[in-house]
């Protein structure tokens, strides 16, 4: 049998999520955690298979965890209309050099390869092509846009485009790794596409840590964490 922990804080969606769940996958044990450290303590439990942030805040949760796992680092899997996609950055403290980014890609990339997908990956930034002037910080957004997307061509055999600040045309095109400029900007976008807009979305797998850990927001609807759920059960070797 699986064992799934999740945390629990103020947004008492989470125990109609585990109900709704325990009735689809009776064969999985839920295990919930009310605390920041005993959450830490399941994801490092080797007798617990996966994980759910839940609506624990995440702060001092990702400060203990970057600790251990110096790398780790998370993309939002959401679903729209007949395709999903990865969106990274989504911590506002993620993604902040040019750097940072190529890693979360290279992650993404391991990640939907693993799982049988073939990557289409949108760079975006805070202006578009012709905004470059317009502002110190929009100026170097397009400037950085430019320099991973081209790092990526010169480092993966996959198919990568520059869309500046047009999001609409990344996802109409069907990317499936969108990566945002900075982790404020994709945590925005993620709160508009999810929360205010209803996209269904997973959760945020994480990556550079060998534990089964699915990032959620403390706002989340019970539908939102029991797809969470799902992910993590899914996700976990068992």
């Amino acid at each position: 049998m699986k064992r799934i922990a999740i945390g629990v804080g103020e947004n008492e969606n989470i125990i109609q999520a585990c109900h709704i769940f325990k009735e689809k996958h009776p064969d999985t044990d839920i295990k919930l955690i009310y605390s920041d450290n005993d959450l830490v303590s399941a994801v490092l439990d080797k007798n617990i298979d996966g994980v759910v942030r839940g609506s624990l805040p995440a702060s001092n949760i990702m400060k203990e965890l970057k600790e251990r796992y110096p790398n780790l680092t998370r993309a939002t899997y959401v679903n729209c209309n007949e395709f999903e996609f990865l969106l990274t950055p989504v911590g506002i403290d993620e993604g902040n050099t040019v750097e940072d980014k190529f890693k979360m890609v290279m992650n993404c990339v391991e990640f939907f390869e693993k799982v049988g997908k073939t990557p289409k990956i949108a760079v975006l930034a805070e202006g578009r092509e012709d905004d470059f002037g317009r502002g110190k910080e929009v100026s170097n957004s397009i400037k950085e846009s430019r320099k991973l997307t081209k790092l990526i061509k010169e480092n993966c055999d996959v198919e990568v485009k520059n869309y500046y600040i047009l999001i609409e045309k990344a996802i109409n095109d069907k990317s499936n790794i969108i990566i945002a400029p900075n982790g404020r900007v994709g945590n925005i976008i993620f709160r508009s596409l999810v929360l205010l807009n209803s996209w269904p979305s997973y959760g945020a797998v994480t990556f550079g840590i060998d534990r089964t850990y699915i990032d959620t927001s403390r706002d989340q609807s019970i539908e939102g964490y029991v797809r969470s759920l799902i992910l993590a059960n899914e996700l976990a070797k068992g």
